[in-house]
């Protein structure tokens, strides 16, 4: 469907991509991943005709329509949520009024031989044809469908644009842009402003969406649920990868790991031969053999490694000081603002040490309770207590607007840090890949991913025993976050972290404060302990399965059951059938997965000669991604039983 052929995008005597190629087929989903700054949004941007390249070419079949998703767009105003959505199906509204006036049109002819007539018939066919092809739903039901999917509730469709963050009006031209039903999706990190349920919701989108995605985003499992090809741009080239991102990273190790041994076999052969060239250059018996490895040599295709981009920033946060044992505890708290109470009769307790999640959907108050613990906010009600000796250090959600765009790199640090620090800024800058001139850079023309590292930089600055984080991982690249995550693992303080990233969470927190319908609930566990229990408690779960588990109440000692009961009771037997045919077949199907499973164990453990490991590999792990799928899916249907 579209061709990228041999593009250089060039800076002076810097190539950001090289000589890149590829082909975005129908229906492909497609993960483009890269450092930040590796140019996965130029590449969009000249996908979509906006930036052209130095050389080569993008090629779009004629009127394939694109949806584009930027990291950074511009929002209208001066309009409702529902008006603002609608103005995507204005195209109807002009068809309809164009059929009105084709029909009132015809309705004062009488020449009806004339070609005139006949060619407003052909209007009035086409017209009639093409709304008939945009039958189904209402362009209102539509809307409100994809707008409740991405978090919107139905009472707040009729606010208008300018009342909401920047958050939501993304969500608000995502929702356009999947309503105006395009070829090709384009989606530069759409899930930075998502919570975890419009995130789910947004996957079963993607995979039931019947035209193609190229999608940026740094969140692991959103990429492994909804794409099956990775595209890497590194060090401006490109590597295809005809796999999710999970199995992405196994096999691009396995390929360097491939091309060192094979480098390494080729050097020493290289070596063995030059070795024997020299020995015996000048030895007349030998000069055939001599000259016969010469010209080998000559032809030899030389094995290469690829590049690779090893440059990691290096994060260690500073040991705590010990705080008292509540960190913050928060009685009966009534919280927003004069507009508008956020939540209420909230009840929080902290702990020294606990590593603590804020979660639900954006405007639920998450933030609002950080402004409170930041003393930034007073509640309406209720009390807010900070616990003794509590220095907490404070990442905002708005970095953009925290950090002062006229000031450079090193003169951010500098303004704030005191002591001895003041004397290792360079040093400090360069663990955060800040080197060089990268320092003397305005915090202005900085990457959403330099400036989440800047300000992390900022918290190194004093040895805080509490991190409050807003969305830290908003613009991080899965690397970077990963080493995020490692340092907050390993901080000896107290954590409270906002976050929509189920990956980032998973593992690092033990318990949950959901934000939701004004209220907030404590949940113990981490991440996926949570999201299993609200799939269970949701009224839409509990309701699919009460018919197959309620039991039906007897009559007064009946001798055999009434019609009606019997009629249930049939029907919950057939239920039964059909779950313990699925789970035999289950059953069956593990066991084969299993026992081919532990054949290419064998195998990969002593291959042989003709034992293809890279494809071994792909299939063990494709067996083993269905395995887990089987297992879940057995797991749940025998606690129905």
């Amino acid at each position: 469907m579209i061709s990228v052929s041999n593009v250089t995008v060039s800076f002076g005597s810097w190539n950001l991509l090289d000589g890149i190629s590829f082909h975005i087929s129908d229906g492909e989903k497609i993960g483009l991943v890269g450092k930040n700054g590796a140019g996965k949004s130029t590449l969009m941007k000249l996908i979509t005709g906006e930036q052209t390249p130095t050389r080569g070419s993008v090629e779009k079949p004629a009127g394939v329509r694109i949806g584009y998703l930027p990291q950074i767009m511009e929002h209208h105003r001066g309009r409702t949520v529902l008006e603002e959505v609608l103005s995507v199906f204005d195209y109807l509204r002009e068809m309809e009024a164009d059929l009105a006036a084709v029909t009132a049109t015809l309705a004062d002819r009488t020449d009806y031989e004339s070609n005139e007539y006949a060619a407003l018939i052909d209007r009035l066919n086409e017209l009639n044809d093409r709304l008939a092809l945009e039958g189904g739903l209402s362009p209102e039901a539509q809307a409100q469908k994809v707008l409740t999917g991405l978090g919107f509730r139905k009472d707040e469709l009729g606010r208008r644009t300018e009342t909401f963050s920047q958050g939501w009006n993304m969500r608000i031209e995502l929702a356009k842009i999947l309503l105006s039903a395009p070829d090709v999706l384009l989606l530069d990190e759409p899930t930075n402003h998502l919570d975890i349920e419009s995130i789910e919701w947004f996957e079963d989108y993607l995979k039931n969406f019947r035209g193609s995605v190229l999608l940026v985003s740094h969140d692991r499992k959103f990429l492994d649920n909804v794409t099956s090809r990775t595209v890497e741009i590194l060090l401006g080239h490109l590597h295809d990868y005809k796999v999710p991102y999970s199995q992405y990273v196994t096999l691009r190790a396995e390929r360097i790991a491939q091309q060192t041994a094979a480098y390494e076999n080729q050097q020493r052969m290289i070596e063995k031969t030059e070795d024997f060239i020299n020995r015996f250059r000048y030895k007349p018996t030998k000069s055939n053999q001599v000259q016969s490895r010469i010209k080998a040599l000559e032809k030899l295709e030389r094995i290469e490694i690829d590049q690779t981009d090893t440059a990691t920033f290096n994060l260690r946060f500073p040991p705590a000081v010990r705080s008292g044992d509540v960190v913050f505890k928060g009685t009966d708290l009534t919280v927003g603002y004069p507009q508008k109470v956020v939540f209420s009769d909230a009840r929080i307790e902290i702990k020294r040490g606990e590593k603590v999640a804020f979660i639900g959907r954006n405007g639920e108050g998450k933030t609002t309770l950080m402004r409170v613990i930041m003393r930034e906010l007073e509640p309406f009600s209720g009390e807010a207590w900070r616990g003794y000796n509590v220095h907490i250090g404070y990442y905002a959600q708005n970095q953009e607007d925290i950090l002062d765009p006229s000031e450079t790199v090193f003169s951010t640090l500098d303004r704030i840090a005191v002591g001895e620090i003041r004397t290792k800024l360079r040093d400090l800058l360069g663990a955060f890949l800040f080197k060089g001139e990268d320092i003397d850079k305005r915090v202005s023309v900085l990457s959403g991913g330099e400036r989440a590292r800047l300000g992390m930089a900022c918290l190194m600055l004093k040895p805080y025993n509490v991190l409050a984080l807003d969305e830290p991982t908003n613009h991080m690249d899965i690397q970077s976050k990963d080493v995020l995550k490692q340092a907050l693992k390993a901080f000896d303080g107290t954590l409270i972290v906002v976050s929509h990233d189920r990956d980032f969470l998973d593992g690092l927190v033990d318990k949950l404060y959901e934000f939701r319908d004004g209220k907030v609930t404590e949940h113990l566990g981490g991440v996926d302990d949570y999201l299993r229990r609200r799939k269970l408690a949701s009224l839409q779960e509990l309701e699919r399965k009460t018919p197959a588990q309620a039991p039906v109440a007897p009559e007064k000692a009946p001798s055999k059951p009434a019609p009606a009961d019997n009629a249930a009771f049939k029907a919950r037997s057939k239920e039964e059938r059909k779950l313990k045919n699925r789970i035999d077949y289950l059953e069956k199907e593990i066991g084969k997965r299993e026992k081919r499973m532990g054949e290419i164990e064998k195998v990969l453990a002593a291959p042989g000669p003709s034992d293809d490991i890279m494809e071994l590999t792909r299939e063990y792990l494709e067996l083993k991604r269905a395995l887990d799928a089987d297992t879940e899916e057995w797991t749940s249907l025998m606690e129905q039983l």
